[in-house]
């Protein structure tokens, strides 16, 4: 019996052993799906495994986590909630953010929140930690963006998966695997393995089979979808699955990263397919759209630089085709999340899909008013009806005809991924901060206005902002570029001056002001270089000619003249005591004669100046004959005024 029961240990061990390591077998196959992204068969293999009574913290995190990337996320909110119940001592922060996430896609904001405070605890520096403070405003928020649209499914889809429009000619391009028959759902993050084609419609046309498939060059048997077209039509650029000579590429993971590439429209047939130059096997580019100028694309990528699991970039196209250095758009845009399927719009708004920043859930469609070099204007959700419990991504808009269109995978919809269009009846409203500085000037004398008072006024006349010039005359403020402004400046005795400033792209903006005095404070007898503020003016030694700093100051008399025809005045002119007085008093009226003639060659009427020369007979020092000065005493008396006659 003893030995009967011995072997009986044996091979129950034994078979113990050979069913563990069955399980660890296929923990690693589905370890090996889970790293190349194939979700739903690593789905597969762990609901097998953990129904063999297999269980570990590596399980659930893959498992939850391949259900989130695969948007099933009443499955994930399950998966997590048992992570965090059983294995709270091995989980990190991000899986109270991800559970906090499908949470909102259930509808159970108060658990979100719970979570959220949890995350925020573990991760005060984490930028989504500050973002959902305070979620419940934030909620607030996005219901006062709400119902801004109306939206009606896509007449084209079908019950496999249309998303990612783009506007082409009079209609669209779309990514489809209708053809191929693939239900799988996992569309959102960077390997889809499903056979994705790009198609075309003429939503113009009456034509009830107008959906047809772009060529053989563009699809394969691979992936192709987030297409957009040059403005000049010449080319196509879309995202694609590493592929080369019939075979996938992948990185040192195992993982097939997507790719951008450019195709040329050759005889009315796209081919010619070249890579974008910063594609790599170890990263993914994806996504492309353009500025509405075309010199800059944006796209999605997480290459080196990434804040998170993806960000929105940006690069320069120049006229020859080539590229710039790509730019991460910051921590504003950016998350340590997701942040996916940019378009820009004609008025330099980005559109984007995110779940890092506050959403209803899933991945949701945000806008953010963007600068040429500026990328800090709020992060807007765009609200109900757009955005959803679930994904919502790869949002077109022409702001022209306010119409646009967009993918879910929403309840409700026809296919795992739906397009939807839609007319947006309410602007939404964006902070847009446009900088503008200058300087507040005389405009007689050019001298900088100290304390003068700059006003922002809308267009409403309600005065918004105010600030006054420091010690160089220069101020600093900013407007809201998304409506028009009157920016004013205003000093006590000059004629208050403005600019309008139209709505714009928040580049920085730089107005100066130059003030006209609302008066001559003067009369008879006044000298008007005193009243102008001006610096003396100074001659040579024995010479007559108007030195080249003097001139500036002479102008500046000009220019009171030109604004008051009816002023007249008489140049009196200097000279130091130094040589005979007969001759100083000839070098004072040659120097009388020289501004005068300087004047009219300027454009002002000889009878509207006199000139007389003084020689040394009106020193304003004690420099007299005998006295020893220095030259800079001297050349105080060698100067002209300018006497005000009328």
């Amino acid at each position: 019996m003893i030995k009967r029961n011995f072997i009986l240990g044996i091979v129950l061990v034994f078979l113990v052993g050979q069913n563990t390591w069955a399980q660890e077998k296929l923990i690693t196959k589905a370890n090996q799906k889970y790293r190349e992204y194939s979700f739903s068969p690593a789905i597969d293999i762990y609901k097998k495994v953990l129904d063999k009574g297999f269980v570990s913290a590596d399980l659930l995190k893959n498992l939850g986590n391949s259900y989130y990337f695969n948007a099933d996320y009443k499955e994930a909110a399950e998966t997590y909630k048992r992570l965090l119940k059983d294995y709270t001592s091995d989980i990190g922060p991000e899986y109270y953010f991800r559970y906090s996430q499908t949470l909102k896609s259930l509808g159970d904001y108060e658990a979100a929140k719970g979570m959220m405070d949890e995350f925020s605890k573990i991760t005060a520096d984490d930028v989504r930690a500050g973002f959902y403070k305070n979620e419940k405003d934030y909620l607030e928020e996005i219901k006062k963006n709400s119902g801004r649209y109306e939206i009606k499914p896509f007449e084209y889809n079908t019950p496999y998966s249309e998303f990612a429009p783009s506007y082409y000619k009079k209609g669209l391009i779309f990514s489809s695997d209708r053809d191929t028959g693939n239900l799988a759902k996992y569309r959102h993050t960077w390997n889809s393995k499903d056979f994705l084609d790009l198609y075309k419609v003429n939503t113009d046309s009456l034509d009830n089979n107008r959906v047809t498939k772009l060529g053989d060059d563009i699809n394969t048997r691979l992936h192709e979808s987030t297409s957009v077209v040059t403005n000049d039509g010449k080319y196509l650029y879309f995202t694609r699955n590493n592929f080369k000579d019939g075979k996938y590429i992948t990185d040192e993971n195992g993982i097939i990263r997507l790719k951008i590439l450019r195709a040329s429209l050759v005889d009315g047939v796209w081919t010619n397919i070249e890579e974008f130059p910063f594609n790599s096997d170890s990263y993914s580019t994806a996504h492309p759209t353009f500025s509405a100028d075309g010199k800059t694309m944006y796209f999605a990528s997480d290459m080196p630089g990434t804040l998170g699991q993806s960000d929105i970039f940006r690069v320069a196209v120049y006229d020859d085709g080539k590229f710039g250095t790509p730019e991460n758009l910051g921590s504003n845009i950016n998350t340590e999340a997701r942040e996916t399927f940019p378009y820009i719009t004609s008025e330099n708004v980005l559109y984007l899909s995110s779940d890092g920043h506050p959403g209803l859930g899933g991945l949701d469609v945000f806008a953010a008013k963007i600068g040429l070099d500026d990328y800090q204007g709020a992060v807007v959700n765009v609200g109900e009806p757009v955005n959803s419990k679930m994904d919502d991504f790869t949002f077109v808009f022409d702001e022209d005809t306010r119409n646009g269109y967009f993918a879910s995978n929403r309840e409700g919809g026809q296919g795992a991924d739906d397009i939807y269009s839609f007319v947006e009846t309410i602007p939404l409203k964006l902070v847009c901060d446009q900088g503008i500085s200058g300087t507040v000037r005389d405009k007689i004398t050019n001298d900088v206005l100290v304390g003068a008072t700059v006003k922002v006024i809308d267009e409403n006349n309600e005065e918004l902002l105010t600030t006054i010039t420091d010690s160089q005359g220069e101020y600093k403020l900013s407007v809201d570029c998304n409506q028009g402004n009157f920016v004013r400046a205003l000093m006590q005795g000059y004629v208050p001056s403005e600019e309008y400033l139209g709505k714009s792209d928040g580049k920085p903006n730089i107005i100066d002001f130059y003030l006209e005095r609302d008066q001559v404070m003067a009369g008879f007898g006044d000298d008007l270089a005193k009243l102008l503020q001006l610096s003396t003016i100074y001659f040579d030694f024995d010479k007559y000619n108007i030195r080249k700093d003097s001139e500036i100051e002479v102008q500046k008399v000009i220019a009171a003249m030109e604004k008051y025809p009816s002023l007249k005045i008489k140049v009196n002119s200097h000279t130091d005591s130094r040589g005979r007085d007969a001759y100083n008093l000839w070098l004072s009226q040659k120097r009388a004669e020289s501004t005068v003639n300087y004047m009219i060659s300027r454009g002002i009427s000889e009878d509207r100046l006199k000139g007389e020369g003084y020689g040394e007979t009106k020193l304003v020092n004690h420099c007299e004959n005998g006295v020893r000065c220095t030259a800079a005493e001297h050349e105080k008396n060698r100067r002209s005024e300018f006497i005000i006659l009328e």
